[in-house]
């Protein structure tokens, strides 16, 4: 069905709330320090908050004013200093960036606007206002952005300025989980061609053989990936690609970000505090190599991004991949640990009404999980609606996660979007499952 046959008023509805959802997230990452806070930058690894800020602000005057509203540009000698792609984040303190207030003043004056081209745009006739799909872009760039920022929080020094409750227990069943499930060989549909605000790289639908292989029931944990640690993982060479052990030794690698001895035990940074490594937790802060090296040492390897696939959505009963693990419904609370909820991931095997057909559990939320795969494009890809969103980072220099961390937000996670980083990234909110092949039925 097209959003042409659709009631436009649940599509305006689901917009703004999504718009609205995401703006609620960025006031609080970045109402909760101080404006010296806001324009400091606390690793070359990241931009000022205060650039994020007028970059998002900047984004929905582009596509939202002017390409879905055709208006005229409020303040186009700003464009430049938020082009991501003309200016690298070392380099951006020194650009001429909004103050605080500033930057405050203009993202509220675009978002006013916003809704008043969203409330009076037609939601059909041309593919980007389809089903709403521009805001839908919109709303999913803020929450990234969002989930940018707070990685900017964890790498800043000083004071917890962030809080959460804790996320649930793992039911007891969790206790009685088999350590990995196999999935039978076979086709399965991979990607979509029918979720609205589905991006680029997602689509189109297209059938994807995979062999049968085994994968992990429940992501890494920090007490499994501790044993590694112990063993000297982290000193012997054997378990590393080449890049991989030259990162280790180049920054003296020892064991994931955040991570350090304190008093004979293993303790963590984790938003300006610190508290002992929770083992019970999926391991965070790994580079694609340490992921890679874990699973050499453990005898296993990381999943390809279509086994990852195949095991979050096919069910094995009907043929059908569904939207999510858990089926087509949107994402709840009792599914996955999304939307900063919690600021960190739920004890392993949590979520059980969240598992995909298979059994598997936390495939969604918690940590984003590398993949095996390079980051490319699918058979019948269409850049849309710019080529940098995607298009330009395909080829063997970025992995792929797929998942989503507790730092995403639902409108920006499901079973086909794909995340991708460079290898050697740890600061992003990253952990992984390994897999191996099957034997013969």
């Amino acid at each position: 069905m097209t959003s042409r046959e659709l009631d436009p008023g649940p599509l305006r509805e689901r917009a703004v709330a999504a718009l609205t959802a995401a703006r609620e997230r960025t006031r609080a990452l970045t109402g909760c320090v101080e404006d010296r806070e806001l324009t400091a930058q606390h690793s070359p690894l990241m931009s000022p908050l205060v650039w994020d800020l007028a970059h998002i602000g900047n984004q929905e005057e582009l596509w939202l004013l002017r390409a879905v509203g055709g208006q005229r540009a409020l303040r186009p000698e700003i464009d430049s200093v938020y082009d991501a792609f003309e200016h690298p984040r070392a380099e951006r303190p020194a650009l001429p960036l909004l103050p605080p207030a500033e930057a405050r003043g203009y993202v509220a004056d675009v978002r006013e606007r916003a809704l008043d081209v969203l409330a009076r745009a037609p939601l059909h006739g041309r593919p980007l206002v389809e089903a709403a799909f521009a805001f839908g872009m919109i709303a999913q760039h803020e929450q990234q952005h969002d989930e940018t920022m707070l990685i900017t929080h964890q790498l800043r020094r000083g004071p917890a300025a962030l809080s959460a409750p804790e996320p649930p227990r793992a039911p007891a069943s969790a206790a009685l989980l088999p350590s990995e499930v196999r999935v039978e060989g076979g086709p399965f549909t991979m990607g979509t061609s029918a979720e609205p605000w589905a991006l680029d790289n997602e689509r189109p639908a297209h059938r994807r053989f995979v062999p049968a292989f085994h994968i992990d029931t429940l992501p890494v944990g920090n007490g499994a990936y501790l044993r590694f640690v112990e063993d000297g993982g982290y000193a012997d060479p054997r378990w590393w690609r080449p890049e991989g052990w030259a990162q280790v030794r180049r920054q003296r690698l020892a064991a994931p970000l955040f991570w350090r001895r304190e008093g004979g035990a293993w303790v963590r940074r984790r938003f300006g505090a610190v508290e002992p490594v929770p083992l019970d937790e999926p391991v965070l802060h790994v580079s694609w190599y340490e992921a890679d090296a874990y699973a050499r040492w453990a005898g296993r390897r990381l999943p390809t991004e279509a086994e990852w696939e195949k095991a979050a959505r096919h069910d094995p009963v009907t043929g059908a991949s569904r939207r999510y693990p858990w089926g087509d419904a949107d994402p709840g609370p009792e599914h996955a640990n999304l939307g900063q909820r919690h600021l960190r991931p739920a004890p392993l095997g949590a979520y059980e009404e969240g598992q995909s057909p298979y059994g598997i559990r936390q495939l969604m939320g918690d940590v984003w999980e590398w993949t095996a795969s390079d980051f490319l494009p699918y058979p019948g890809f269409r850049a849309f609606p710019y080529r940098e969103y995607s298009e330009v980072f395909f080829g063997d220099s970025y992995k792929v996660l797929r998942g989503g961390s507790f730092a995403v937000d639902p409108v920006a996670c499901r079973g086909t979007f794909r995340n991708w980083d460079l290898p050697v990234r740890r600061q992003i909110f990253s952990g992984f499952r390994t897999a191996r092949d099957a034997e013969p039925a």
